[in-house]
């Protein structure tokens, strides 16, 4: 059982350089068709400075930066047994290309279901700028199967 001792935990700061050429690789890779996230001239004719980064893209930071590994290893937590139970994101301003973001995340809630068999660990994250300006907030929750 994940020892509920670990709630309110932050996790080390992740940062990103948003960088063109990733962003429209992930873009198609999850079938996204709007311009805005492949075209360099769409995007800045609708006001953009840069291609925007498609919505999924953010999480994918601390994952890069081993921050989700640390975590799962700090709280003895097999990958083998975890699912990816839940996403959620709320942009706050259009994030482009040539940005770099930081994420400061750090654990809401560890809580069981059916008896202990799950257990559910909940993830929010803060997402700043350059200006260290808040441009989204995500919430990840994860499922541990026993």
């Amino acid at each position: 059982m994940i020892d509920k001792k670990w709630i309110g935990h932050e996790l080390a700061a992740t940062t990103l350089m948003l960088e063109r050429g990733r962003l429209r690789a992930f873009a198609r890779a999850i079938g996204e068709t709007d311009p805005l996230y492949t075209d360099l001239a769409a995007a800045r004719a609708a006001g953009h400075a840069d291609l925007l980064v498609p919505p999924t893209f953010l999480f994918g930071a601390e994952l890069d930066a081993g921050t989700l590994d640390c975590m799962l290893a700090d709280l003895d937590i097999p990958i083998a047994k975890i699912l990816h139970g839940e996403q959620s994101f709320d942009y706050h301003k259009p994030v482009c290309a040539g940005e770099t973001v930081t994420v400061k995340s750090r654990i809401a809630d560890i809580f069981e279901k059916k008896n202990g068999a799950l257990e559910f660990l909940v993830k929010t994250s803060h997402i700043h700028n350059d200006n260290a300006e808040l441009v989204a907030e995500s919430r990840t929750v994860l499922v541990v199967r026993h």
